[in-house]
């Protein structure tokens, strides 16, 4: 059992919804990423994306794409983010991480490369925007031998015949989008929702997690009724926009402990 697949299964013994986090890896600066991984656990979350910088974030918002921007700045790469992880790794051994970027910089590394690394680093899987599950046979295969998950994005125009390649090559968890667009834009219909998980649920059997449109306490136990984790990447990252970056663990790790405290008051 992967780390991630042990953590969704105490959450649902304990009858506790996952809280799963994003952050850019390098923003808003290098030396500050692994001191907000620890805040994020401390504030409460069971699972952190730890998003690696693209030049290109054709899913992202314009809050994360100035991140991604900052984290360019600085000079951040793929191996900066597998160090991370393990300087990470160091002092925790329980709270799973997931890479989540996109196909360019895994492809020009090599996906077996890019997977003996985050392995080798204590990552635990990925979620690769752009690689559609239809194409994602083999390397899924590869992550999955290497106790790695590769979870897929399934969002409100996905197919039926989508939904069931996710739930065929998918593993850990499947991450559903809850709005039409980009990450951190438009607020969410929790009735729609409630629907599309529904149905997401008749063919994918892993934990759902939902995100892109989560900004508060409020929203998030609204979308605990319905799903397995929510998830809250954007907010997050306007909380250290608009804090002193030497303060940013501070006010990351109280936020997330705000939302915690709503999903466990359910």
């Amino acid at each position: 059992m992967s780390r991630i697949e042990q953590t969704f299964a105490t959450l649902k013994q304990q009858g506790k919804t996952g809280l799963v986090t994003f952050i850019t890896a390098g923003d808003p600066g290098p030396d500050v990423t692994v001191p907000l991984l620890h805040a994020l656990v401390e504030g409460g979350a069971d699972v952190i994306e730890l998003g690696v910088p693209f030049s290109d974030p054709m899913a992202e918002g314009p809050v994360i794409q100035r991140a991604c921007e900052r984290a360019l700045a600085h000079g951040i790469s793929m191996r900066d983010c597998f160090n991370y992880v393990a300087e990470f790794r160091k002092t925790n051994q329980h709270t799973p991480i997931v890479l989540m970027g996109y196909a360019n910089p895994i492809e020009r590394m090599g996906p077996s490369e890019f997977i003996r690394r985050a392995k080798e680093a204590g990552a635990d899987g990925a979620i690769v925007v752009d690689y559609p599950p239809e194409e994602c046979e083999a390397f899924a295969g590869e992550m999955k031998a290497n106790d790695l998950d590769l979870i897929f994005l399934i969002a409100p125009t996905s197919t039926q015949q989508r939904i069931q390649q996710v739930a065929r090559f998918g593993s850990g968890f499947s991450y559903y989008v809850s709005l039409k667009g980009v990450t951190g834009a438009g607020s969410i219909d929790t009735e729609d929702v409630a629907r599309r998980v529904a149905a997401i649920r008749e063919h994918v059997k892993l934990p759902i997690g939902v995100g892109f449109g989560i900004r508060d306490a409020q929203t998030a136990k609204q979308v605990a009724a319905v799903a397995d984790a929510v998830v809250i990447g954007s907010r997050i990252i306007q909380e250290l926009e608009n804090t002193p970056k030497e303060q940013g663990p501070q006010a990351v790790r109280a936020f997330v402990a705000g939302i915690r405290e709503a999903l466990d008051a359910r």
